[in-house]
């Protein structure tokens, strides 16, 4: 599978980014493991946000913005991050 498509299929669920991590374990290149990484984080917050009543809410739209700008940035190939995704990258750097 390219990395391309290991990053793209890693924001589509919890279960594709499982999904990309069991595949990228096997296969491991940088590129995937970066948007593993940043999208780990993303459900992470979000599943937190469902927790708090209303201010959770408006966390949950913040987070899918960001993770929207994580997934076009996945499709048009670039490594960026997402604010507040170089945390992430540290946080997450076993992946």
């Amino acid at each position: 599978m390219d990395e391309k498509v290991k990053a793209i299929v890693a924001h589509i669920t919890p279960i594709g980014w499982i999904i990309a991590l069991i595949v990228n374990i096997n296969d491991k290149d940088e590129y995937t493991s970066f948007y593993l990484r940043q999208t780990l984080g993303l459900y992470i917050i979000s599943l937190i946000a469902n927790f708090i009543p209303f201010l959770g809410w408006i966390v949950g739209v913040v987070v899918f913005a960001f993770w929207l700008l994580s997934l076009i940035y996945a499709i048009q190939g670039e490594r960026k991050n997402v604010p507040f995704g170089h945390l992430f990258q540290e946080w997450f750097n076993g992946l």
